[in-house]
This record gives structure tokens, C-alpha cells and sequence, in this order.
């Protein structure tokens, strides 16, 4: 674990995936074809902590939904990438724009099309239900399944890791 920390205090870009990370991987369609997602509360607000801590966030997804636009949009993420089976062109993108190396930037994910990215990544991170292949090549594993609270263990992790989580927890201890 000691590894796992010290790749973790480099980090300054977390990468997600969507379907299966910050949701729980299922998809529902309406009678007309609308699609829904269900997003964990608590992911969303690791994510804002995280980001106050000057950690930026993106979001590599392989399919496309104007309801992750809207949630990205509400978490203040800017580098959302949705659309890109071939994720390492919108990987080397988000790299370009934030000035940050692979070495510094951390990849969780959930199934094979997060393979790519994961193994160029300074820390690789597979959700506990992810696929056995994808767990097996990760640095570490949450205990949480994708989309019930796995993004906001990898963000107080982060925190942790870096000496920030005091920091914000203070802030509501106040």
C-alpha cells in the first residue's frame, strides 16, 4: 500500500470513467428512447472536496449522454470527452490542456475499454465489481462498486494521501 500512497501524492488529474464507475453500469431507456442515469450523491461531492484541493477531474467516457453533460456541467468538470471507444486520443487531449503527465495522473475504470488508459497512468484504480481482467492490471481496488460511492473512496484516498482531508474535513468540523 505504501506504493499505492506514494503514487497518489503525485497526482494532480483523476480520471473517470462513466458507465459503471460514477453509475452503477445499467442503463435505462424510456418508452421513446430516453436514456436515464442514476449518479451518487456522494461521488459528486468528492469530486467538488477534491477539486478544491487543486486536483483536476475529467471524464473519458466510451458512450455518449446528455445526462452525464448535465452532471459534469454541475460538478464544474470541463474536460468531459464522451463518445471515444478509443479513449487514448481523448486521453493525450485532456493531458495536452492540463500540462500534466501520465505519471501524474491517476485512471479508474471498470471494464476493457479502460485498459489503454489505465496502464499509462501513474495510478491505475478498478472499481470493486469491475471486470476481473481490469482488476488485475489496477494498482488498487476500491471496496465500493461503481456508482454507489467507489469515486468518492478514490477521492478521500487522494485527499488522504496528499495531507488534505483534514483540511476539508475542519472545515465542516468548524
Amino acid at each position: 500500500m505504501s506504493v499505492i500512497l506514494e503514487k497518489a501524492k503525485k497526482l494532480k488529474l483523476l480520471i473517470l470513467d462513466v458507465d459503471g464507475v460514477l453509475t452503477d453500469g445499467r442503463l435505462f431507456f424510456d418508452n421513446e428512447g430516453a436514456e436515464y442515469k442514476c449518479f451518487h450523491a456522494r461521488d459528486g461531492h468528492g469530486i467538488k472536496l477534491l477539486r478544491q484541493t487543486g486536483v483536476e477531474v475529467a471524464v473519458i467516457s466510451g458512450r455518449s449522454s446528455n445526462s452525464v453533460a448535465l452532471r459534469m456541467k454541475n460538478l464544474g468538470i470541463v474536460h468531459v470527452y464522451q463518445g471515444h471507444e478509443n479513449k487514448q486520443n481523448a486521453f493525450a487531449e485532456v493531458l495536452e490542456k492540463t500540462g500534466v503527465t501520465a505519471e501524474q495522473a491517476a485512471h479508474v475504470g471498470d471494464d476493457l475499454l479502460d485498459l489503454p488508459i489505465m496502464m499509462r497512468v501513474g495510478l491505475a484504480i478498478a472499481v470493486s465489481d469491475a471486470n476481473f481482467a481490469v482488476k488485475e492490471r489496477a494498482d488498487w481496488c476500491t471496496t465500493l462498486p461503481g456508482g454507489q460511492g467507489a469515486v468518492r473512496e478514490v477521492c478521500d484516498f487522494i485527499m488522504q494521501a496528499q495531507g488534505n482531508f483534514d483540511k476539508v474535513l475542519d472545515f465542516y468540523l468548524k
